[in-house]
């Protein structure tokens, strides 16, 4: 009996390891990045922990350039990745 409860037990936490975390939405508001020349830039986030983008409120894909760090226009290659253009975003003024 003491094998059976067990080998049950056993069975249940790789049941439990097994099942994939939910995944947490991105924050559904604006917000405000600062690029490393000062000036800000108010964006929205989308996707998820494992795959997420920005957007201009106007709907505009955004990436950050890694190498400088600023927030890049974004352009599709013709494989379908999405790299950073070399056009820096500014934010028109309101």
């Amino acid at each position: 009996m003491k094998r059976l409860i067990l080998i049950l037990a056993m069975g249940y936490g790789l049941l439990a390891i097994a099942q994939k975390p939910a995944r947490v939405p991105a924050y559904q508001g604006v917000i405000e990045r600062v690029q490393p020349n000062g000036d800000t830039v108010y964006v929205r986030l989308h996707g998820d922990e494992r795959h997420h983008w920005m957007t201009l409120e106007d709907g505009k894909t955004l990436v950050k350039e890694n190498k400088k760090g600023y927030i890049c226009y974004a352009k599709k290659k013709k494989d379908g990745t999405i790299v950073a253009t070399c056009k820096k975003v500014k934010q028109e003024k309101k």
